[in-house]
């Protein structure tokens, strides 16, 4: 007898192969059968009449490494079907998170990740999975390792070049991580002190991972005007380590590299492929982005690490320096120049003082306060030691498209996790929007494309053997629901509202929200490579 029996459902398997009427098996957590299975018999059955039945979606891309520890952690993850995430993205991971550096790397993370709980030992990522096995939760969770928080354990903010003692340090740390069971290394290229590697040195941190068939998971150097060149640095990563690399969150920041860049890079993307790469992107549906504030500033910058950054943000000379290379630089991110101070909105901050400037414009921030957006965002980043998040309206819809279309593509949502403020609606919304706004509404996916986008290929991406799919002896991690019923009822101005419409969903065979609504049960289990 089947602990549970899911009858009369249309299956979507997750591969991408065509719905199919069919029934679902489960035995102590795991799928047992599937098929036509009207004569067998369950201690409980689920009928599935009118409804999809799928895998549990896969978010391989958050920024929940902290939150994790918050109380009702999940319930907005499994409001929109997800019953397994990955954290540890761009390079951010909070752990290792010790030493010397430890006060620095924890200010650098919290307007991504949050505060990290008192007390917590996160040193190591065992530390850190002791602590998160000791926390139940609703559902399954990993780690990558964050090569800039690794850099910054070994050398701080402030040393652009290693020596060969802090480098062997590197290389121990990864060892270190994946030994404990990191899925792969997360890069942000993008960040301090990522973004102080040459190609070369990049390589050479990463020898660790060679020929190992561990993922890498890249934030690029760049995402607006040098992107392409960004990505044809990672192809030659690839090329050099014989690694699997994941480009994290594929996009074209700024209207002159709208519908330009974004084809020539999944053209760049299949060329590779022919050639033996083993490269994938992955997308969130929303053209505005979130991070910290002091991405717009050129990332020498930061050297020093953020609270210098704050002190130099006083001096007269720096900010005219500043000033102008935001005014016409085109070899970093330029997202004031890019985008426009009017899209760029405030998120989230601790002091009490901006609070009232929380959603609103740096344009409007600065029309506010009477100056200019120069000195609107360095005092405001002075001010708060810029611990500042934003949302940034930066990417084009032909582009997001295009993207979705492209069938090495995954559907992530990069969310964080800031704690207080305005999060971004991707927080609560991805996967539900995925399917209302592309599959339904605009018609750029078919449901079993976008199934298969965030259940078997980001499981494949990232090793995740056990899940992604509906096929016997995978885990019976699996949702129930009518695809007209899903709504994202968040917005920009409102986005912390869950989503509607997720009739079931099972994690490890346990039911965790019936009919939409939460059971408070916990079999979410910590994953490892």
């Amino acid at each position: 007898m089947f602990d549970y029996l899911i009858q009369n459902g249309t299956l979507i398997d997750g591969t991408g192969a065509p719905a199919a009427a069919g029934d679902v098996a489960i035995k102590d957590g795991k799928i047992a059968a599937v098929g036509d299975l009207k004569d067998a018999s369950a201690g409980t059955g689920l009928d599935a009449a009118g409804k999809y039945v799928t895998p549990g979606f896969i978010d391989i891309h958050r920024h929940a490494d902290a939150a994790l520890f918050r109380p009702h952690f999940g319930e907005l993850e499994l409001k929109q079907g997800l019953t397994t995430i990955v954290n540890g993205n761009c390079g951010l991971s909070v752990t290792p998170c010790g030493g010397r550096f430890q006060k620095e790397i924890e200010a650098y993370l919290t307007p991504v990740t949050g505060a990290l709980p008192d007390g917590a030992d996160f040193s190591s990522l065992a530390a850190y999975l002791r602590a998160a096995k000791k926390t139940p939760s609703p559902i399954h969770t990993a780690m990558l390792a964050g090569s800039g928080t690794i850099r910054a354990c070994a050398a701080g903010f402030g040393t652009p070049e290693l020596d060969a003692a802090q480098m062997a340090e590197i290389h121990r740390m990864i060892e270190q991580e994946l030994a404990a069971g990191a899925l792969g290394v997360s890069l942000g290229l993008g960040y301090a002190p990522d973004c102080f590697y040459s190609t070369e040195t990049l390589i050479e941190a990463l020898q660790p991972l060679q020929n190992s068939g561990i993922p890498i998971a890249v934030h690029m150097r760049q995402e607006g005007s040098g992107v392409v060149d960004a990505l044809r640095e990672m192809i030659a990563v690839a090329k050099a380590l014989h690694n699997p690399v994941e480009v994290s969150h594929l996009k074209s920041i700024g209207k002159a590299n709208w519908r330009r860049c974004t084809p020539e890079m999944l053209r760049l993307m299949q060329e590779a492929r022919q050639e033996g790469v083993e490269i994938a992107c992955d997308v969130y549906p929303y053209t505005a982005g979130s991070t910290q504030l002091i991405h717009v500033l050129p990332p020498e910058c930061q050297t020093g690490g953020l609270e210098q950054l704050s002190e130099r943000l006083g001096d007269a000379a720096f900010r005219a320096q500043l000033r102008e290379r935001m005014q016409t630089g085109e070899d970093f991110e330029n997202i004031s120049l890019l985008a426009g101070w009017e899209n760029i909105r405030i998120a989230a901050l601790a002091g009490a003082e901006d609070q009232k400037y929380v959603g609103q414009s740096i344009a409007a921030l600065a029309e506010k306060e009477g100056k200019d957006p120069f000195d609107a965002l360095f005092d405001l980043l002075a001010r708060e030691h810029c611990a500042v998040t934003m949302i940034d309206e930066i990417a084009c819809e032909d582009d997001l498209e295009a993207i979705l279309r492209d069938g090495h593509s995954s559907i992530i949502s990069d969310s964080i996790y800031p704690g207080s403020g305005l999060c971004h609606p991707r927080v609560y919304g991805t996967f539900v929007r995925a399917i209302e706004r592309y599959v339904r509404e605009r018609g750029v996916l078919t449901l079993e494309e976008a199934v298969a986008k965030m259940t078997g290929l980001p499981a494949g991406r990232l090793g995740l053997r056990t899940k992604g799919k509906l096929i016997p002896g995978l885990d019976a991690d699996i949702l129930l629901f009518r695809p007209e019923a899903l709504h994202e009822r968040d917005s920009y101005a409102d986005p912390a509202e869950f989503a509607e419409g997720m009739a079931t969903v099972l994690v490890a065979g346990v039911p965790v929200l019936e009919d939409g609504a939460i059971t408070g049960a916990k079999p979410g289990e910590i994953l490892k490579r």
